[in-house]
């Protein structure tokens, strides 16, 4: 069971197509939290009817890259009002396949270079990268050790800020000045439901710097979530 904050449609159903093409022996549902996760409650009423009453209902994947206050708490809501055994996994990060991901989206703005066959930097059209997150100062505490490993790919400085608290984006680039970067890329580490749309390039924008696009529908992405499911099966 994938769940996403808004409704089940764009990139959240693009992704659950992915994993399914992938997974065909898997059943994918995709549930949006909405404002109220009632969506994600029936869901799993839902998918409970058809299992052994004794047995998990559920795994519900959330479709984030790290810890998400709001989405937490509505998945969380959203178990307890269904009443019956779920599994919820953790977020998607930190995780090296994420690192990846977000060196192909700079790359494929021109601001990453990498070699095909391993996806290592080359040389690079920046001097340095702000890796952005949504959910508040622990979100960004929890997408460090993504940004360490973003950062040995690129062999830059990499800092991660928020977008919708401390540490700001502003804060991050004037670091980056500080230790003589002049061309600072954003790298959004959002799939995209969870933030409001054009957010990181509006702070990019106002900061002065370039910006990469969301992971959005990445294979990668659908890659971490099948991962996600799968450790859970093998923890059983």
């Amino acid at each position: 069971m994938l769940a996403t904050l808004g409704d089940a449609s764009g990139v959240a159903a693009d992704l659950a197509a992915l994993i399914r093409g992938d997974n065909p022996q898997i059943e994918v549902r995709l549930a949006g939290l909405g404002e109220d996760g009632k969506e994600l409650t029936s869901e799993l009423e839902d998918a409970a009817r058809e299992r052994p009453e004794d047995g998990t209902a559920a795994i519900v994947v959330p479709l984030l890259t790290g810890p998400h206050p709001v989405a937490d708490g509505l998945i969380a809501r959203a178990v307890a009002s269904s009443g019956v055994s779920v599994t919820v996994t953790e977020s998607l990060g930190p995780h090296p396949l994420l690192a990846e991901a977000l060196h192909i989206r700079l790359a494929e703005r021109d601001l990453a270079r990498a070699d095909r066959m391993r996806l290592l930097n080359v040389s690079s059209p920046v001097d340095g990268v702000v890796m952005t997150t949504v959910g508040g100062e622990n979100a960004a505490a929890e997408a460090q050790p993504t940004a360490v490993l973003l950062a040995s790919r690129l062999t830059l400085p990499v800092l991660v800020a928020s977008l919708d608290s401390a540490p700001e984006v502003a804060g991050a680039v004037e670091r980056l000045r500080g230790i003589g970067a002049q061309r600072i890329a954003l790298s959004p580490c959002l799939i995209g439901p969870e933030a409001v749309l054009g957010l990181a390039e509006a702070a990019a924008a106002k900061a002065g710097a370039d910006c990469a696009e969301p992971l959005g529908a990445h294979g990668l992405i659908a890659d971490l979530a099948a991962r996600a499911y799968g450790s859970v099966l093998a923890a059983g």
